[in-house]
């Protein structure tokens, strides 16, 4: 049974991974584009900066994958692939909470899980890291921002899986409303605790060093040596864009992962009905 699960949760995965990529490739993909523009003109604009102040400007090197490549087969199979990892997660997660979490049908426990996973991998994250454009941010702070990400989500999976063993313990005592209210509340303070502790991208050495001291990392208006504007800051359209697609896009792999697992884990675990026994035929011989 837990292999037949493990199996539906990759396939429920892949269907969700390429679901969000069709998203993604329609809406999102522009605003990566507008940010991609935006960093070249940026760095044109720094390069300028830097030859006027008699400073060495490094030479880039071409791109390994072209543009198309990148925003086509390079997302679409990374996204599917992601898609695949969270269904074998939530597959995995589903298995263990079955007969762990009171009588709730197969249904309602998938489309809990992938409601879990929604909020634990993505949405808490989301509220203390949002997502930037792949082209947006301070390339000596990569390491410590995927850490810092890194820990946020780790810390939101594990005070989930606190928040429901605390109401599993309080509803024999509380009830189950009660139990539910008190466990969700107790998860807000606790994540609350965990985001007023890390610190913010804009905190990070590198960019406190180069950039001051500022709340996100988002590149800001570049100034000459007297301080006038010779590009702009980035677009907070595009940026506040981008994001609420980004996070569309977690919303149809999520919720594409719970609803197509739950029928086919219905049946998984739903025994066939034993079929009828044959009935004897009691008629008079004279009617037959």
């Amino acid at each position: 049974m837990e292999r037949a699960l493990i199996l539906r949760g990759a396939l429920a995965g892949a269907v969700g991974g390429l679901l969000a990529f069709v998203f993604a490739r329609i809406f999102a993909e522009p605003q990566i584009s507008a940010a991609i523009n935006y960093e070249s003109g940026r760095d044109a604009a720094q390069d300028a900066l830097d030859k006027a102040a008699g400073q060495a400007v490094p030479a880039m090197g071409p791109d390994i994958f072209s543009r198309t490549v990148q925003a086509n087969v390079g997302i679409g199979v990374g996204m599917v692939f992601f898609g695949v990892a969270m269904g074998l997660l939530f597959a995995v997660t589903y298995t263990i909470c079955l007969g762990r979490v009171g009588g709730v049908r197969a249904r309602t426990l998938a489309l809990l899980v992938a409601g879990g996973g929604l909020l634990s991998m993505y949405v808490v994250p989301f509220l203390k890291y949002p997502a930037n454009p792949p082209a947006i941010g301070h390339e000596d702070t990569i390491r410590s921002r995927s850490v810092l990400y890194l820990t946020m989500t780790l810390a939101a999976v594990l005070l989930l899986i606190g928040a429901v063993l605390l109401g599993r313990w309080l509803q024999a005592r509380l009830g189950t409303w009660n139990a539910a209210l008190a466990a969700g509340a107790a998860y807000v303070v606790a994540v609350g605790i965990v985001m007023a502790l890390l610190p913010s991208f804009g905190e990070l050495a590198a960019n406190v060093h180069t950039f001051g001291r500022h709340a996100t990392e988002t590149p800001l208006p570049l100034k000459d040596a007297q301080g006038r504007i010779v590009y702009p800051g980035f677009p907070a359209d595009t940026l506040a864009t981008f994001r609420i697609y980004s996070l569309l896009a977690q919303v149809i792999l999520w919720g594409a992962i719970g609803l197509v697992f739950a029928p086919m884990a219905e049946r998984v675990l739903t025994p066939p009905s034993a079929p009828e026994p044959a009935r004897r035929d009691t008629a008079p011989a004279s009617l037959r």
